[in-house]
């Protein structure tokens, strides 16, 4: 074991977005653990979004501070919010859209 190497645990928080591959839905949430998240979007432990599964991952951002990814989640799910995703996805969505 090598001496002076110390490992730093840095959490993150993401704003993600889901898009469900049957319907046309698209979901804004907030987690501390992607990976689970997803999991339980997909497995219906969800209940807003449990009828549109299953569901992919389109797009994150991470955050150190949880109050600048709340405030980032709540952006998106605004009128202008949806709009700027969208242009921000525009290449996305000309190909996976309904």
């Amino acid at each position: 074991m090598r001496q002076g190497c110390t490992v730093w645990y840095v959490p993150f928080f993401y704003v993600y977005v889901l898009q469900s591959k049957n319907k046309d839905f698209i979901y804004v949430g907030i987690t501390a653990n992607l990976k689970k998240r997803f999991f339980e979007h997909n497995n219906k432990e969800e209940l807003s979004t449990k009828a549109y599964t299953p569901l992919k991952l389109i797009f994150y951002e991470a955050y150190r501070n949880e109050k600048d990814a709340r405030r980032r989640e709540e952006y998106f799910k605004t009128t202008k919010g949806k709009t700027t995703l969208r242009m921000m996805l525009r290449e996305y969505f000309k190909n996976n859209s309904f």
